[in-house]
């Protein structure tokens, strides 16, 4: 069996060490690492751990852990990522690598040191059946030429009175920026921001415009505070046919002179199923040190990083910002 860490024990980490009990035949909780030792032991109770820690890194050299997933504080991410490159050991590592292209390029250098992958990226939405299907539909050619990617994301309100538009950009659209690329199969050459005026304090709905270096175009409206519930849909037009994300509601209700269908409170239950394929792969990744071939990887966290820091340039200048970065190395090929 191989045993686990799971970093971080709020809701990603709680959810994380739950699919690894239950949803990962092979593997074994055996730490959860918090600051909070009392909030450790908690989800620990919940999900048959073996053990609690408060410190990452002395669990990340354990010898009774084979691997580490993490899921604490974002800022954390990067310096977590590189121990456990140093220690050899594979982790998963929540999104985003960084919210700085520079941290990301030194854990890519990290890597390539190394010899060898040892970073999976949480931008689990690769795995989400929806966006499965529009990356199929180009590839089989039903579309024909992609031409452009309408894409928005919604949550019912910001969780902290100082969000802000820019934090859009760089905590709630990496996702889209992900996988958008994922499914076109492309880079970014330029994005442009805009945001809208709410009549409230409220931070409002930031727009977003890339195109690609196949000349496509995208776009993703970010809305933190939709106030009706969570809510992510996306269209892929085509030149001969568009493919739409349906709203996933597996029931409605027919009252009141009209038709009802519920909305998520947050992502995790939208995106449960994603995250089980995802961390199962990871399993695999960690058994045969085959990179998972939809995954992503190091690079993948960088070029999140470099648009968000262009687009967030973009929305303080209300101009138009080039998305500039190296040459993919071959190491991630």
């Amino acid at each position: 069996m191989l045993r686990m860490a799971v970093v971080g024990a709020g809701l990603m980490g709680a959810d994380h060490a739950k699919i690894v009990a239950e949803e990962m035949p092979g593997a074994v909780l055996q730490v959860v690492c918090d600051m909070d030792e009392c909030r450790a032991r908690r989800v620990a109770d919940a999900h048959g751990a073996v053990d609690v820690a408060s410190n990452p890194e002395a669990v990340i050299v354990r010898a009774d852990v084979d691997a580490v997933i993490v899921a604490s504080p974002d800022f954390t991410h990067a310096p977590l990522s590189l121990a456990c490159i140093s220690a050899g050991k594979k982790v998963l590592c929540e999104k985003p690598l960084s919210q700085s292209s520079q941290d990301c390029l030194a854990i890519m250098q990290a890597e390539q040191a190394a010899g060898k992958r040892f970073v999976q990226l949480g931008f689990m939405r690769r795995y989400d059946q929806s966006y499965v299907e529009m990356k199929k539909a180009i590839e089989d050619g039903e579309l024909g030429r992609a031409l452009m990617m309408h894409n928005f994301h919604r949550n019912v309100e910001t969780p902290a009175s100082d969000f802000t538009g820019a934090m859009a950009i760089t905590n709630s659209a990496p996702h889209e920026f992900d996988v958008v690329r994922h499914v076109l199969g492309t880079e970014y050459v330029s994005i442009s921001a805009f945001q809208a005026r709410r009549s409230d304090v409220r931070v409002a709905p930031v727009f977003m415009v890339l195109e690609t270096v196949d000349g496509q175009l995208v776009n993703i409206e970010i809305n933190n505070n939709a106030s009706y519930g969570y809510d992510v849909r996306a269209e892929l037009v085509g030149e001969q046919a568009s493919i739409a994300m349906n709203h996933v509601a597996y029931t409605r209700q027919e009252r009141s002179l009209g038709v009802h269908t519920g909305y998520d409170v947050d992502w995790r239950g939208r995106y449960f199923d994603a995250y089980r394929r995802q961390n199962r792969a990871f399993l695999r990744f960690i058994e045969t040190g085959v990179f998972p071939d939809i995954a992503s990887s190091s690079w993948d966290g960088y070029a999140a990083a470099v648009v968000a820091e262009a687009g967030v340039k973009a929305l303080a200048s209300g101009q138009k910002q080039p998305v500039t970065m190296i040459s993919k190395p071959e190491f991630y090929a």
